[in-house]
């Protein structure tokens, strides 16, 4: 593949797609099964669903043209097709730039080479903890020494394309800083979301008035380590809207089935992964929920990311893109 026509894919498609108001991201939901218990999290256990094949998923992507394909759930290693679902929304040498999002409870080395070969371009590593905090958040005994192990692994290739994912919450904001520095010292990158009530509605994960003063700080202590280190993905106008989103508990003018939405496991589409309909089509979303739509309870990284200004969308997707 020819980095260069690919790059130029991206920046094609991100650019019509910017002014044609059409999604950035598309998240293929693939199932909402999951192995994990996170404590932040609605979804866990195993349940009967109906499942999209991989090529209707592949024409549902092609349909969409999304600039970024995000391989989701739930957790999509529980499905055995999870590389013919790649290998059918790839599109060799053109967008869309593919991402997996896992807990890697179920991610060896050699799932991460098939993957990477199926035509995934990320693996997002989910880690809340820079220790085994992070076993008892996520209900997985040992998870954060596997993804130690994992990371270690892979230090040595090129280009690895894994990217550690932070949740931030009130327990958690404190370590930021040695989870931006833990990446490093791994040879990843960085992204950071934040907590929202509409998984659990357990406002004890919420950072509270009193604390914004130094959840503040902390952000600053990561802009200021993006300075000198360039491993962390989030973009400094979405650090700065943080603290505004924990001090108001929202962030007005969500724009879910325009800038981003979901591809349920069966193939109907839903405005985003914390609320889920049964659209048959953009279409119908867009005329029966965008216009009515005044949910502002969330800030999380997709939401975040696809509503940035222009000028950072162009920024940090060039530098995503040539990480």
């Amino acid at each position: 593949m020819n980095p260069t026509t690919r790059s130029l894919s991206l920046a094609v498609r991100g650019a019509a797609n910017y002014l044609r108001k059409r999604p950035l991201c598309v998240s293929f939901e693939i199932t909402y099964n999951c192995n994990a218990r996170c404590k932040h999290c609605h979804l866990g256990g195993s349940a009967p669903e109906e499942r999209a094949a991989p090529e209707e998923l592949g024409r549902i992507s092609r349909e969409l043209r999304p600039v970024v394909a995000q391989i989701s759930g739930g957790e999509p290693l529980l499905r055995k097709d999870v590389e013919e679902v790649v290998r059918a929304i790839r599109r060799p040498g053109k967008a869309p730039f593919i991402v997996l999002t896992t807990n890697g409870s179920l991610l060896t080395v050699e799932k991460y080479g098939r993957l990477r070969e199926a035509g995934v371009d990320e693996i997002s590593l989910s880690l809340d903890y820079p220790d085994e905090r992070h076993d008892e958040f996520r209900g997985i005994p040992g998870l954060f020494q596997k993804i130690r192990t994992l990371a270690l692994g892979l230090k040595d290739v090129r280009n690895s394309g894994i990217t550690l994912s932070c949740v931030i919450q009130r327990d958690n904001f404190r370590e930021l800083p040695r989870l931006a520095e833990l990446a490093r010292e791994w040879g990843l990158r960085m992204n950071f979301s934040s907590y929202t009530l509409l998984r659990t509605r357990k406002k004890e994960y919420m950072i509270s008035a009193e604390e914004i003063g130094e959840l503040r700080e902390v952000l600053e202590k990561i802009r200021e380590f993006k300075k000198r280190h360039d491993t962390v993905f989030t973009s400094d106008y979405v650090l700065r809207r943080i603290p505004e989103y924990f001090t108001n508990g929202a962030v007005e003018g969500c724009r879910a089935g325009e800038r981003f939405f979901v591809v349920n496991p069966d193939g109907t589409i839903s405005p985003c992964g914390l609320i889920i309909r049964k659209y048959g089509s953009r279409k119908e979303m867009l005329r029966d929920f965008l216009k009515t739509n005044e949910c502002a309870l969330c800030y999380t990284s997709i939401r975040a990311n696809t509503e940035k200004p222009a000028r950072y969308a162009i920024a940090d997707g060039l530098r995503s893109i040539r990480s």
